[in-house]
């Protein structure tokens, strides 16, 4: 079993160096992120948004080495940044606008933005880059603004941004930062910008584009922009509170008609005050966020996105903190969440992953998110393999009948490790019960059947 576990951690090890230097598109299913080539892309993200802003090269280097050796495919940064970006330099001591005008960008700002895209494309690491953090467009009861975006202006904003990087392979743009809009007015806003990025790069199939939102009821970027024909996938923010039934804005965009990826682009940051309380409530750990990347993949994600309270502010000793960082960025770059991130990628990847679809009718009995026990079940469309997640380790009760095969190799997926425990052949019965290695908090697994022949 040991010589297993190490080949498979091998194996995965290696896949994380060999990252291609490819531009992604849409599957042909449009459920999911590909390469250039047809080969599958994982989206694993970090919300760095503040990279550009608040690190000089040193440490901007030294951060993206960091998560390229944990596994992260993709790192979320903001040109124009959410913590004073207009006013306070950069890490450079450069400034992103003359005079605060989006129509005249300073080049010293943006030379620093490119050396950061380049390295990261050194790393085969993307950049999911956001042109502004959305408090530029109006800063609502938060954010620093100043409100510099009309739609005239977001137009010329996104064509240059564009322009600048439409021969840059390692881009995803993402639109909005944080912000809902309001009204038409502020729809108009965002689709002048992306349509100016559209223009800017040759064309709506020359990028990959986005929007982050707030959180909101049922959708996130589908909400407004579905139907955009700059669309190609939609993003969520599901919020700093720890709920149970997040999933379900993956399942809301999933069944939506045309078909697109989805994922989670901000869920529960790791040591991030739950609910804003840091007295009351304490701040969330790694199995808080664990479940959340489980719960989302398995419901039909192409991806999920990762976040470190202390990360996406760059928080460090000297600096003014963010409601209540635990930790500087450096040392929140170790935390336990942040690195089993990766196991989730490792996972997906050790199975045909243009293949995967929910499928809760596999799971048997009760099981009710909001009781935070909830079992998710995702499988091949082909009924080759399956993947079931239980939180707390209690015993599985499945339907198996999509499964193909007389018999099973059921091995069991450590999301705490990333760890597989060595197969072992089952014949195979309509329904069937299975026992987690562990069971109790904290105690989750992953279920791997593979329908044998």
């Amino acid at each position: 079993m040991r010589l297993l576990i190490l080949l498979f951690l091998s194996l995965s090890i290696q896949a994380y160096g060999q990252l291609k230097q490819l531009p992604l598109k849409v599957s042909d299913n449009h459920r999911f992120l590909v390469y250039s080539d047809g080969s599958p892309f994982f989206y694993l993200g970090d919300t760095a948004w503040e990279l550009f802003h608040r690190l000089n090269h040193d440490d901007a280097e030294y951060y993206l080495q960091k998560r390229k050796e944990q596994g992260y495919t993709v790192i979320q940064a903001v040109v124009l940044a959410e913590i004073d970006g207009l006013n306070t330099p950069n890490g450079q001591g450069n400034k992103p606008l003359i005079d605060n005008d989006p129509t005249k960008p300073n080049e010293a700002y943006f030379k620093d933005v490119d050396w950061v895209i380049q390295k990261a494309a050194e790393k085969g690491l993307f950049i999911g880059l956001l042109p502004t953090w959305g408090d530029k467009l109006f800063k609502s009861t938060w954010g620093m603004g100043p409100e510099i975006f009309n739609e005239k202006n977001a137009a010329i904003y996104g064509e240059y941004i564009g322009k600048r990087y439409k021969d840059q392979w390692n881009i995803i743009w993402i639109l909005g930062g944080d912000r809902n809009p309001r009204n038409e007015s502020d729809i108009a806003v965002w689709n002048a910008m992306a349509e100016g990025v559209a223009k800017g790069v040759g064309g709506y199939d020359k990028g990959l584009m986005t929007y982050h939102p707030q959180p909101h009821q049922n959708g996130g970027s589908s909400t407004w922009f579905h139907r955009e024909p700059w669309l190609d996938f939609n993003m969520h923010q599901t919020g700093h509170c720890y709920e149970n039934n997040r999933h379900e804005k993956i399942t809301w965009d999933y069944n939506l008609t045309p078909t697109k990826p989805t994922l989670d682009g901000e869920p529960l940051y790791e040591e991030h005050p739950l609910c804003f309380n840091l007295k009351e409530h304490g701040v969330s750990n790694a199995d808080n966020v664990r479940k959340l990347a489980y719960w989302q993949v398995f419901a039909g994600a192409a991806g999920h996105t990762y976040g470190c309270h202390a990360v996406w502010q760059m928080y460090d000793e000297g600096r003014e903190p963010v409601n209540s960082p635990q930790h500087t960025w450096k040392e929140s770059l170790e935390l336990t969440g942040g690195r089993q991130m990766g196991y989730v990628r490792k996972l997906m990847e050790s199975r045909p992953m243009l293949e995967r679809i929910p499928d809760q009718s596999m799971v048997l009995g009760e099981n009710d998110p909001m009781e935070g026990y909830y079992i998710s079940a995702n499988r091949s469309s082909k009924g080759t393999f399956a993947f079931v997640y239980t939180p707390f380790g209690r015993v599985l009760n499945l339907n198996t009948t999509s499964l193909k095969g007389a018999s099973l190799n059921v091995s069991w997926f450590n999301p705490r490790t990333g760890e597989m425990t060595t197969a072992v052949k089952m014949e195979k019965q309509p329904e069937m019960a299975f026992m987690p290695p562990s069971k109790g908090e904290g105690m989750d697994w992953v279920l791997v059947l593979d329908a044998v022949g």
